[in-house]
């Protein structure tokens, strides 16, 4: 449907709303995550298990493409979307854990670095001149409350999840998630729950570029593929 003129200014700031409320920019900036590769968190009784597929490409080294950061030993993060806004984005939650560790000498809990990411990103949805990041991320962690998993989206809005899936096979994952993830269950189920649904949410994946990651209390640690069946 053609847009009719009067929406127009609407489209190209991000500064004012639409008579119907909504900020288009942010909206765009969404549809780009929808459109990245599919990322995944889930909840176990001990942690977290956060995955993703790695692009695949003829001449392309696989390495070479991040979308799971360790931000601390107990936070990672993984992303869908536009991978140099998470770069930055990573970046900056990575500096503010050190200063709270620092400061408090005290990991930093997962919901106070969460609402960092968060704010720097709502902040770019309030100034003309920027534009919204186009990334989403699942935030998760173990700190002294038990393992959480956060969404943030493009918006700066934050959600908590007990397993929840982002990027262009997230309507397949999450209905995976909501009939298969069981309270208490341990990681090898979780670890094979990840990858039961990376399978099934983006076409012709290949195991062996799946990027999975376990975080437990004071643990970081990258799945070997290969060893787990």
């Amino acid at each position: 449907m053609e847009m009719v003129p009067e929406y127009m200014a609407y489209d190209r700031t991000i500064a004012v709303f639409s008579p119907d409320g909504r900020l288009f920019q942010v909206e765009y900036a969404k549809e780009a995550v929808k459109r990245g590769t599919t990322a995944v968190g889930v909840v176990f009784k001990e942690g977290i298990v956060l995955g993703t597929v790695k692009p695949k490409g003829d001449l392309l080294v696989p390495e070479s493409i991040e979308k799971v950061f360790q931000v601390e030993d107990h936070i990672a993060a993984v992303a869908s979307g536009l991978l140099a806004d998470a770069r930055i984005l990573v970046d900056l939650a990575r500096v503010k854990a050190q200063v709270h560790k620092i400061t408090y000498e005290e990991p930093i809990p997962v919901m106070t670095l969460a609402k960092v990411v968060g704010d720097r990103m709502q902040l770019s949805t309030l100034y003309a001149g920027l534009r919204p990041f186009g990334v989403g991320f699942l935030i998760g962690g173990v700190d002294t409350s038990g393992p959480h998993l956060v969404e943030i989206d493009p918006s700066g809005m934050m959600y908590e999840w007990r397993a929840y899936s982002i990027g262009r096979g997230s309507n397949v994952a999450n209905k995976i998630f909501k009939s298969k993830w069981k309270l208490g269950m341990d990681e090898r189920s979780a670890i094979n729950l990840v990858k039961d649904v990376l399978s099934k949410s983006e076409k012709n994946a290949e195991t062996n570029l799946f990027d999975i990651v376990v975080i437990k209390e004071g643990e970081y640690k990258r799945v070997d593929i290969k060893s787990k069946k």
